[in-house]
C-alpha cells in the first residue's frame, strides 16, 4: 500500500447504501442473501480459481490455502467460511489449510462486475490468528481490485487496494473495522476513480480508476497467511469468517 489511512478520513456527506445507489440510477441487478444452500456449478464455484497457481491451491503470496466447497456453509441466511489443517503438502514444503473460497468464474452463469458497477457486502471479520479474509476481483491474471482485505493482527484495518492502477490505501477505524463484528464494506469501480465505502460512508478515492473497458469475476474468500507478512495460524483452526450478503449495483 501506498497511502496512510490518516490521509483519508471518512467523508460523512458521501454515504452510500442501496436506496443511495437508486436514486442516483442504479439498480441492483445481481445478489447472494445466502438465504439457501450455495448454488454450486449454476452461480458459484469453490474448488478452484485461475488467480491460484495450481487452480485449487497456492503455495505463492504467502498463502496456505487448499480449496474445497465443503467449508462453506450456510445457515440462517448466513455463509461461513472455516479453515482447518489439511492432509496435503504445499509445493513449498509447508501444510496446507483446507479453506473456503467463493468465485464467479468458472460458472455457468460467469457473473462479472464491470466499470461503474457498486458492489457490497456485509461480514464478520474474523479473530482467530492467521485469518486473511477479502473481496476482490480477477481475469485473465490481472485486474484484481480488492474491495477489502482483513488480517486480526492489525485489528481495526483494512487494506484497500487497486492493482489495476496501482493505488490503495490503509483504512483504520476503532469502531468500524473490530474482530468479531459486522462492517458492511463496499467499492464503486469508476472508470477514472474507484471509491471505497464502510458502512455507507466513503473513506478513499484513489483518483486511478479501473478504465472503461474493466470488467472481473468476483471472488470471495477466506486465506491463510504462511506467516511471512502476518502471523501463521497458531493452531490446528478452526478459523472461521462470516458474509450475509453480497450485492452490485449498475
Amino acid at each position: 500500500m501506498t497511502a496512510d489511512s490518516a490521509e483519508y478520513m471518512p467523508n460523512t456527506s458521501a454515504t452510500a447504501t442501496g436506496s443511495t445507489w437508486s436514486a442516483l440510477g442504479k439498480s441492483l441487478i445481481w445478489s447472494e442473501e445466502f438465504s439457501a444452500p450455495i448454488a454450486w456449478g449454476s452461480k458459484w464455484v469453490g474448488d478452484r480459481t485461475s488467480a491460484y497457481r495450481y487452480g485449487s491451491h497456492n503455495p505463492d503470496d504467502n498463502k496456505l490455502d487448499w480449496l474445497d466447497p465443503g467449508c462453506v456453509t450456510v445457515d440462517g441466511g448466513v455463509a461461513t467460511f472455516t479453515a482447518t489443517q489439511a492432509g496435503h503438502t504445499l509445493q513449498n514444503g509447508r501444510q496446507a489449510w483446507r479453506t473456503g473460497l467463493l468465485t464467479t468464474e468458472y460458472s455457468a452463469e460467469g457473473f462479472r462486475v464491470r466499470t461503474g458497477d457498486y458492489i457490497e457486502t456485509r461480514v464478520k471479520l474474523p479473530c482467530g490468528t492467521g485469518a486473511w479474509p477479502a473481496l476482490w476481483t480477477w481475469k485473465d491474471g490481472e485486474n484484481e481490485v480488492d474491495t477489502f482485505e482483513y488480517h486480526p493482527d492489525n485489528p481495526n484495518l483494512l487494506e484497500l487496494s487497486n492493482h489495476v492502477n496501482d493505488a490503495g490505501a490503509y483504512h483504520t477505524d476503532a469502531h468500524a473495522v473490530v474482530p468479531d463484528r459486522w462492517v458492511t464494506i463496499g467499492s464503486c469501480y469508476g472508470e477514472d476513480c474507484v471509491d471505497w465505502y464502510v458502512n455507507g460512508e466513503r473513506v478513499f478515492r484513489d483518483g486511478t480508476g479501473v478504465g472503461a473497458d474493466w470488467s472481473a469475476y468476483l471472488i470471495l474468500n477466506l486465506s491463510l497467511c504462511a506467516g511471512e507478512y502476518h502471523p501463521a495460524p497458531s493452531g490446528p483452526g478452526p478459523v472461521t469468517f462470516a458474509a450475509d450478503h453480497l450485492r452490485v449495483y449498475r
